[in-house]
């Protein structure tokens, strides 16, 4: 006995491809919005405030406790001190997670181009930061607007100053010259055509020296704020 043919099998086959072709040509699109709304709030919307007294670095962790966290994890890999982190995320954004260099003006009046790249709380410039992610493998999740990465940034630029310079950690003034000027330009001596960037390295040292004194009087309690921690295994 000859059998039937299996229409109904074959109209099964032909819609699963039809609701897989969709998915193929809609998946993507609305995986894509999702992972862009999900970035946008994780990274902008939820960005956390500048802190209410930036002169004072026990203030700053009292009120963003992760940070110490962060600094110290860069510390521990970089070894850049917390305070000299802090120094430079002071003078470069003033603690603005979206910061950049206002915009140029033209004919003195229309709002123009930037002057940098420079973004995020250590104002890195696109390249450096491209060879930061490239050099520790980072992905597309590492920002310059997270401050965890922003402070990790400064130590590995850090450390790298310290390497091919020979700029020791505890001098915060020359490791921001660099920083600020680039390796290229610091071997140069490119800064001592421009007073107002020596002057400003300066106060960058004296920040990251307040901020060190400030630091050993309230450390031990960042050291232990999580619920799981209790000194003196938290240290």
């Amino acid at each position: 006995m000859r059998k039937r043919p299996r229409r109904r099998n074959r109209g099964r086959r032909t819609t699963l491809e039809i609701w897989k072709s969709r998915a193929r040509w809609y998946g993507l699109p609305i995986l894509g919005l999702l992972m862009g709304t999900w970035a946008t709030l994780r990274f902008s919307l939820l960005a956390p405030d500048p802190p209410a007294n930036p002169e004072d670095v026990c203030e700053i962790f009292r009120e963003h406790p992760v940070w110490y966290d962060y600094a110290s994890e860069s510390e521990q890999r970089w070894g850049t001190p917390i305070a000299t982190q802090m120094a430079f995320v002071y003078y470069e954004s003033s603690f603005r997670s979206h910061a950049r260099p206002p915009r140029t003006l033209l004919w003195g009046f229309i709002p123009w181009t930037r002057p940098t790249t420079a973004y995020g709380y250590a104002q890195a410039l696109d390249p450096a930061w491209q060879e930061y992610l490239v050099a520790n493998g980072e992905g597309w999740f590492t920002v310059r607007t997270d401050m965890e990465y922003a402070l990790d940034f400064v130590g590995w630029y850090n450390q790298l100053s310290h390497q091919q310079l020979g700029i020791p950690y505890s001098a915060p003034r020359k490791l921001y010259l660099a920083y600020h000027e680039g390796r290229g330009g610091y071997a140069r001596r490119s800064f001592e055509q421009k007073p107002s960037v020596m002057n400003l390295a300066g106060r960058v040292q004296n920040r990251a020296f307040r901020y060190d004194n400030q630091l050993k009087t309230c450390e031990q309690e960042f050291q232990c704020w999580r619920w799981y921690q209790f000194w003196p295994f938290c240290g």
